[in-house]
């Protein structure tokens, strides 16, 4: 940071397991300064080596951030986020998912909007550096027309009566889980890639007894220019890769002059049509941190957005569309037919 450049002061509250890949990422940084961290176990907040706090409006009083990142589930969000816009906070960042459901969701952006807040939702998959490459040859005509895309979501950490005790339990008990706890992250890494959902088509299952919501399904996506996406998900399955969260499952991406192939590695192949070898054009991830640095990826960006005026991405009142489409999904399911975004069904 050069001299006389004011840091962005930076305050998290939510000290639990996903926490640890947020403080670290603060931390490098050049421009930003950690003041606080908030948990409800004061230990947890104690244990990232800030001043520490165990009620929000205690740390927002005291330190007086810039931004506040809130890395709590999501029925800690909207009164989370009310804390932050009442201390004047200029900047939030809020984990995914995005508040419980959508009119809690509609509801807290309007807020922020009104309160001159910019509300930043933390979805960072469509950061991990596969999809932005996927994003750069699809823009520059590689793959030609483009036709579909497909995820298979396979971390294989769903099986059993401990399934997700050791890191996120509360997992267990999410009515909805599949869609609204993983798939989310894919709604907005196909729009990011495809463009807007037209309709969507779903049919859902639960495989692990011992949690409340699904965890398995298939869901199917039409798109606004006419290309098309699946998305197949099992959390109890497995796919080829020694890190199992690099990308959580494998991909592919299709146009009438290529294809590219995400591997669990965090590679990417690339095959001409009528070919019968592949290019590596990304080679293996080797970072340490979670999905290919992308939380880091994030919040860089919102601090270079803040502090230098560019356009940052996943603004909450933009991110609404991905919990309409999550909305949808969940009644394609119920009612066992295709909906349609915008109504014509």
């Amino acid at each position: 940071m050069s001299a006389g450049q004011a840091a962005l002061r930076v305050a998290c509250v939510g000290a639990g397991y996903f926490s640890q890949f947020h403080y670290e990422s603060w931390a490098r940084i050049e421009r930003v300064a950690l003041v606080g961290a908030c948990d409800i176990d004061l230990a947890k907040a104690q244990a990232t080596g800030l001043q520490a706090f165990d009620r929000l409006k205690d740390m927002l009083e005291q330190v007086r951030p810039d931004l506040l990142d809130i890395i709590l589930p999501p029925s800690g969000h909207a009164e989370a986020i009310d804390s932050a816009l009442r201390a004047g906070v200029r900047a939030v960042i809020c984990q995914k998912p995005f508040c419980v459901d959508l009119v809690e969701a509609q509801a807290t952006a309007d807020a922020a909007k009104a309160a001159g807040t910019a509300l930043i939702v933390h979805e960072n998959f469509r950061f991990q550096p596969w999809y932005r490459r996927i994003r750069q040859v699809v823009e520059q005509g590689q793959l030609g027309q483009l036709q579909q895309m497909t995820f298979r979501l396979r971390p294989g950490d769903g099986r059993g009566p401990g399934a997700y005790l050791d890191r996120q339990p509360y997992f267990q008990e999410m009515e909805r889980f599949l869609i609204h706890e993983t798939a989310v992250h894919w709604i907005d890494v196909f729009r990011f890639l495809l463009g807007e959902t037209r309709a969507v088509y779903a049919d859902l299952r639960r495989e692990n007894p011992v949690i409340a919501g699904e965890d398995a399904g298939y869901v199917l996506f039409d798109y606004a220019n006419g290309t098309r996406a699946i998305f197949d998900g099992n959390r109890l399955l497995d796919h080829a890769a020694e890190n199992h969260r690099c990308t959580m499952g494998e991909g592919l991406v299709e146009g009438s002059e290529a294809t590219l192939r995400l591997m669990g590695d965090g590679s990417l192949h690339l095959r001409k049509f009528g070919a019968l070898t592949e290019v590596e054009i990304l080679a293996p991830d080797t970072n340490s941190s979670f999905g290919g640095d992308c939380v880091h990826e994030l919040q860089n960006h919102v601090v270079t957005g803040l502090l230098d005026g560019h356009r940052i991405e996943n603004l909450a009142r933009e991110y609404l569309e991905v919990i309409r489409i999550e909305e949808a999904i969940y009644r394609s399911n119920q009612e066992g037919r295709k909906v349609y975004l915008d109504g014509q069904d």
